[in-house]
């Protein structure tokens, strides 16, 4: 134990929110150094990274939907779980090594932060794949805790704190108390399935192709889950589906809503199905406290307001709700002693 704390003397710890969409990654007291897109360009049908081993991240983000026959543009992730180990090891190393300047050449130690509805074989490919990146140490910690530490919640207080993390590939809804999730919901429904909603919708209503970058920007510039003051408008450019040529389309937020509307409820039960779970004790707590809704898909618009409006329970947007995870990882370095005791109140120890 103390060889390990001399060693961290040496070394950038560094903590890794691993997302399906996006990788941020944070330093022990220099906050986040890193955030890039989890997509790896490759030769197809080869694990060869593209570009001496650098199509990564922002880089293959470009590629996305333009690469010629013989390139593709991957996320190695996908539901928050690993989906191809050999191409997650290349882009884990790729960030390390990007971030880490291996002073006296000391691997790094990194937490890293991962669905809590993920299996024990899962968090094992999660784990080998930043040792075998890297990393000397590695630290697995449930994405909602990582997100109250982030967010400045007292976790470790007899109190219930609620966090509604929505990334890219998962939702994670957690009760959180005494260092320990108490009860928790995670779906596999969150950005992507938003992304898929409206590009269905598109293609139904308007006969329109249009791809999964399009579908990201619609979602943002005028998605919402909750009628606006001002209803948006957009102009769309896709393929049509019947004649296979180029056109535009003009499209509203009351559509996209529309289109949102799927996702969004599953989101929403899965919010009650953790309330329905809460401890009485704690359930009231939260009457209190309310929740905390973080990760990209928090920022679609007004889906606090429905939050609130469905299950009479307080939501606040965190202040940097795509950052969170990500400082509470390297926010848990600090820590020692709270990591101890999160790694001793998980089920799943590694």
């Amino acid at each position: 134990m103390l060889f390990d704390k001399l060693l961290g003397l040496f070394s950038l710890d560094m903590g890794i929110d691993l997302g399906t969409a996006n990788t941020l990654v944070c330093v022990r007291g220099e906050g986040i150094v890193l955030s890039e897109p989890s997509v790896v360009a490759v030769k197809r049908g080869t694990n060869q990274v593209l570009l001496n081993g650098n199509a990564v991240g922002l880089v293959a983000k470009e590629m996305w939907g333009k690469t010629p026959a013989n390139i593709v543009a991957i996320r190695p992730l996908k539901d928050g779980v690993i989906a191809d180990f050999d191409i997650t090891e290349a882009m884990l190393g790729y960030f390390i090594r990007k971030v880490h300047n291996r002073k006296w050449g000391v691997k790094p130690r990194v937490v890293i932060s991962i669905p809590s509805g993920i299996t024990a074989v899962e968090k094992r490919a999660v784990t080998n794949s930043a040792e075998r990146a890297g990393a000397r140490k590695v630290y697995l910690i449930e994405e909602p805790m990582a997100a109250g530490i982030g967010v400045g919640l007292p976790v470790q207080e007899p109190t219930a704190n609620m966090i509604v993390d929505i990334g890219g590939g998962t939702t994670e809804v957690a009760v959180i108390s005494l260092a320990g999730i108490v009860t928790s919901e995670s779906i596999r429904v969150a950005g992507d399935e938003m992304d898929d909603a409206v590009k269905h919708y598109i293609k139904r209503t308007y006969n329109l192709l249009i791809g999964d970058q399009t579908a990201e920007r619609i979602k943002m510039q005028i998605g919402s889950a909750h009628p606006l003051e001002e209803e948006l408008s957009m102009e769309v450019k896709g393929v049509d589906s019947i004649a296979g040529l180029p056109r535009r389309a003009v499209i509203n937020s009351e559509e996209i809503r529309d289109a949102l509307r799927e996702p969004v409820e599953l989101i929403i039960n899965a919010v009650k199905v953790t309330l329905e779970k809460t401890p009485p004790e704690l359930a009231g707590d939260l009457v209190d406290n309310g929740m905390i809704l973080c990760g990209g898909g928090g920022l679609l618009r007004g889906l606090d307001k429905v939050l609130m409006e469905e299950t009479g329970i307080p939501c606040t947007l965190a202040a940097d709700p795509l950052t969170v995870v990500a400082k509470g990882t390297a926010e848990i370095l600090e820590q020692i002693d709270l990591l101890a005791k999160i790694l001793a109140s998980s089920e799943d120890q590694i």
